[in-house]
């Protein structure tokens, strides 16, 4: 008993230091409103120092050896580490051999193809990145093999040699790409299941700070304007982390070893959220006694800070989280609000049920749920490569009238930009043109002062790792990263006048490329805001007629995740960056209707929780 009170104390006081999420969680959320990603759980300083050492290997020979065709194997090993999604390792070597075998066959078609005349490079390079994308997309779970070939056949096509020389291009490609899958999968191999983990922790971690803002509300004296602008950002990001980690689990799926824990924690986290979403609500509608439903999230907030750092901690971890939930059991008996008393009973029974065995209860999430890799029809895929072919040859068009130094990086833009509908394409425009400008700069001023060869040799090293550990994080600071690599390697192996300034003009030419071409050819904006909204809203009242009619717990999770995605659609249609110009004509009507959404929502959990209050045992299918 000692001991509880004293962890207990010191849990609360780690609570009153630590009530505000972190700046980077808080920017993640601004951003995340607006379709741009900053997603910290994704860094990975492993992946990024394996890939140090993979460009550095390539990137000394050439420089020893002084010959310009020898980048192609520094290029290739960096493309490599960016093809290493994350996966089972089964999976990830049979797509890095693809990229091998593949990259190396486009790479001299690219170089051959494209030493008879500018008309055969403006043929072949198009057509090179049509069979890219249509053929990744059929390879289940290729993620971004298909544009990365793409990138290579560009590439490629702006470095037009005859067959000896190509031969040599294509070998150099080969030996950096063969270098970097060795080392990848035999030399350093990391832990597959490290994202998973990261992505699980990410969850815990938006649900600890959404619950750090309910046990601290009751101290503010703003509490309920502060609260209501805040509550809709941390339903959005909660959601959205664990739809980040349901997506990544798919590919998993043969290895119930590694799926199970995370299956239960995804049940265990949606059970938590609906709980928060509860205690949301009341704050905002003064449902209840102030002080027990302050005691309440404080109480949460402790037991859910237990159950994040008891997954680290082992058998140890196990009994840490055992005594959090006889804390959280005895805060209930302390309870007489039934909204208090079932969103604490559903936040102890699920922490409970996440010790279980997969065999002792019933799993809502199943693996058979995400087994099925995302299709791509015949259909979209042709599209998306005949944008991307058509943007390109603009871009090509544009070089010859313009005389671009260095067309291959206005070529790359296109394919990398050029993503899918209008909204992503236009969010992603901008982030590479800013990524770009920024990087740019920073290559100037990094020129004027360094130039001993080893120096930006080591620069670019560490510039390659960087890039690598941030390439999922965020879009603009991986861009950055990748222009200034870009700039020091081609200054190292091919030195001539104006390559940072050309790098930065070539990004927005093919971005601008890349928006136009979709814009123009099957365009696709996607629903209007006031279409999202109104979907959102027919979700949401299916959330809660499912609710009213006590419904099975699986439906109702079912129903809450279906009008959570589709709230988060609507109000990131709002203000996303895709929208820009029609969010001026919103109706006053519609920025209402978000509100609503949110209230439906917090109606419905709270609804749930009273039920489960008023439940004399726990419910048969509880999770």
């Amino acid at each position: 008993m000692t001991m509880d009170r004293t962890m207990a104390s010191w849990a609360m006081g780690w609570v009153s230091r630590r009530t505000a999420p972190t700046t980077v969680r808080l920017a993640a959320r601004w951003l995340e409103l607006r379709s741009i990603g900053l997603a910290p759980e994704h860094f990975s300083l492993a992946e990024g120092c394996r890939a140090a050492l993979a460009v550095g290997v390539p990137l000394a020979i050439a420089v020893s050896f002084g010959r310009a065709a020898l980048g192609w194997a520094v290029f290739a090993a960096f493309w490599t580490c960016l093809c290493d999604a994350p996966g089972p390792d089964r999976l990830r070597r049979r797509l890095l051999l693809l990229f091998v075998v593949c990259g190396t066959l486009v790479t001299l078609a690219g170089a051959w193809g494209a030493s008879a005349g500018a008309m055969a490079g403006m043929i072949i390079g198009p057509a090179l990145v049509f069979l890219s994308i249509v053929g990744g997309s059929r390879v289940a779970w290729s993620g971004p093999l298909g544009t990365l070939l793409a990138v290579v056949g560009v590439v490629a096509v702006g470095f037009p040699r005859p067959l000896d020389n190509a031969l040599f291009q294509a070998g150099a490609f080969s030996a950096g790409s063969a270098w970097s899958y060795l080392l990848i999968n035999a030399l350093w191999r990391l832990d597959p299941a490290a994202p998973l983990r990261q992505l699980a922790d990410a969850v815990t971690a938006r649900l600890l700070d959404m619950s750090g803002d309910l046990a601290t509300i009751g101290d503010s004296r703003h509490r309920d304007e502060q609260w209501h602008s805040e509550h809709a950002a941390h339903r959005r990001a909660v959601r959205l982390s664990i739809e980040r980690l349901r997506g990544l689990i798919a590919p998993y799926a043969r290895d119930p070893g590694v799926t199970a824990p995370l299956l239960r924690l995804l049940d265990t986290a949606e059970t938590i959220f609906g709980a928060l979403i509860a205690l949301d609500q009341a704050f905002i509608d003064h449902i209840g006694p102030a002080p027990q439903r302050v005691a309440t999230a404080r109480a949460v907030r402790v037991a859910l800070l237990a159950w994040r750092s008891s997954m680290r901690a082992g058998e140890s971890g196990r009994k840490t989280r055992h005594r959090a939930v006889k804390r959280l059991r005895r805060t209930e008996g302390r309870l007489s609000d039934n909204l208090c008393i079932g969103c604490v009973r559903a936040i102890a029974q699920a922490l409970d049920a996440f010790d279980a065995h997969p065999t002792d209860l019933p799993i809502i999430t199943r693996t058979a749920d995400l087994a099925t890799a995302p299709a791509t029809g015949w259909r979209q895929a042709c599209r998306q490569a005949l944008r991307q072919s058509a943007g390109l040859m603009a871009v090509y068009y544009t070089a010859i009238v313009f005389r671009l130094g260095y067309p291959y990086w206005a070529a790359m833009a296109v394919v990398v930009v050029l993503q899918g509908g209008a909204r992503v394409t236009w969010t992603r425009c901008l982030e590479r043109i800013l990524g770009s400008l920024l990087g740019g700069c920073i290559a100037l001023l990094v020129l004027h002062v360094a130039t001993a060869p080893a120096v930006l040799a080591g620069l670019a090293i560490g510039l390659a790792g960087t890039a690598v550990s941030l390439r999922s994080v965020n879009y603009t600071v991986f861009v950055a990263f990748l222009t200034m690599l870009f700039i020091l390697v081609t200054e190292l192996l091919q030195p001539g006048a104006g390559i940072a300034s050309a790098r930065m003009l070539d990004n927005v030419i093919g971005s601008i490329a890349a928006l136009l071409a979709v814009l123009l050819l099957w365009p696709d904006f996607g629903a209007s805001p006031t279409e999202r909204i109104r979907t959102g809203i027919a979700a949401n009242h299916a959330y809660v007629a499912a609710v009213e009619a006590a419904r099975p717990i699986g439906e109702i999770e079912a129903a809450r995740r279906a009008a959570g995605l589709a709230s988060t659609e609507a109000e990131v249609a709002l203000h996303d960056l895709g929208t820009t110009v029609r969010r001026f004509h919103v109706s006053s009507e519609d920025r209402a209707s978000i509100a609503a959404l949110r209230r439906l929502a917090g109606d419905a959990a709270i609804a749930w929780h009273r039920r489960l209050a008023a439940a004399k045992a726990p419910p048969e299918e509880s999770c």
